[in-house]
């Protein structure tokens, strides 16, 4: 928006023109979603304690979490608002990667307030009908897949095409899956839906200690917002051998102002936590994480930089697969944060190891630029 007027400015004086450059304006957009979270945070957790939205925990959880009772929650909202207005504010917005990020944040964002909502109102732990859930989740999910496809098929040039649609495989420099060659984008759809979903969910299992989920979210966002610099310039994708993705370049802003908004929320979300984000924060920022991770072509890199996530996700596929089949558990409680709580580890120290593992986890995902 503000690129917009700035444009319009530069034509009477050539000073404006420095906001054409995408460093300057991913470091505005990370200081205003940082701005807006950190002045309007007390505001919100004020307001959310007058109207009693209160977390409830469960009856399974562990003992130390009952003095979480009543914590305000759905604080997400603060998240996507400081990331959609410092979007707004700072980005390209004639780039239409910025309104299927935008898009996808706002469908499972308004699933996520649903759920909670839910939750809070009428005392019901089940939230959001899963029918309900899966159905505008999947909404969100297959047309991001066909907003992508549609982009990628304007292309008259095929190599950029295929770049746009092949899955890459780190650590080798030509080798790829090559997507584009199923008609219609049928596979790729397919992959894209899974992804999202997949990181969406993946993050709202993560969520369970305070502090546990902002930060890799914040780290993943920031070795992707690194990806996506790289892959929408055609020297450095180039030089990187990686695919070079029109339109990735400005996903940057977006990646910004998730490390702000996601830094802003730590400061009221670090133990003891003030406020928690709620399913209207996990689910809408896993799934634009998992957005962007298609949009740059590195889905698998992203599971490696969000390994933290994928681990707690495979926790609860294992546990409830093993008391299915077999009567056991697996784990002494899942997700896999539980787990080392039950086994004595204090909550700092499981989050505390999590963040750890995840930087060495995305500095491997980056190491993979050049491992090939």
């Amino acid at each position: 928006m503000l690129l917009w007027l700035f444009d319009l400015l530069a034509n009477y004086h050539d000073s404006f023109r420095v906001f054409r450059y995408l460093t300057l304006r991913t470091l505005l957009s990370v200081l205003t979603a940082l701005a807006i979270g950190l002045s309007l945070g007390p505001v919100m957790i004020r307001k959310l304690r007058a109207l009693k939205y209160g977390q409830a925990v469960s009856s399974y959880a562990p003992e130390n979490h009952v003095a979480k009772m009543g914590t305000p929650t759905m604080g997400g909202v603060l998240i996507l608002m400081s990331i959609g207005i410092s979007t707004l504010l700072w980005a390209d917005l004639s780039n239409p990667y910025v309104w299927i990020v935008l898009g996808v944040m706002v469908i499972f964002g308004a699933v996520g307030w649903a759920d909670d909502w839910i939750k809070i109102r009428y005392k019901d732990n089940a939230g959001l009908p899963a029918r309900k859930k899966f159905f505008w989740t999947s909404v969100g999910s297959f047309g991001a897949g066909i907003g992508l496809y549609c982009i990628a098929q304007m292309q008259t040039d095929p190599v950029l095409t295929s770049n746009m649609l092949d899955l890459l495989i780190p650590f080798f420099k030509n080798l790829s899956i090559p997507f584009s060659v199923i008609p219609f984008g049928i596979a790729f759809i397919i992959f894209t839906y899974l992804v999202i979903n997949g990181a969406s969910n993946a993050v709202n299992l993560t969520d369970g200690l305070d502090g546990l989920a902002i930060m890799p979210i914040v780290l993943v966002a920031a070795g992707l917002g690194v990806f996506a610099y790289l892959s929408g310039d055609v020297r450095f994708a180039n030089y990187l051998h990686i695919p070079y993705v029109k339109y990735t370049s400005e996903l940057v802003v977006i990646c910004a102002a998730m490390i702000g908004a996601g830094l802003a929320f730590l400061w009221y979300n670090a133990h003891p936590a003030q406020v928690f984000m709620g399913d209207v924060g996990a689910l809408s920022l896993g799934a634009m994480l998992g957005t962007i991770a298609v949009m740059v072509r590195q889905e698998i890199v992203f599971a490696i930089m969000g390994g933290v996530f994928v681990m707690e996700a495979i926790s609860v596929f294992l546990q409830i697969g093993s008391l299915r089949m077999r009567n056991k558990r697996v784990f002494l409680m899942a997700p896999l944060h539980h787990h080392y709580e039950k086994q004595g580890w204090k909550e700092t120290q499981v989050v505390i190891r999590f963040w750890i593992i995840t930087i060495i986890l995305v500095v491997l995902g980056l190491m993979t630029l050049k491992l090939r």
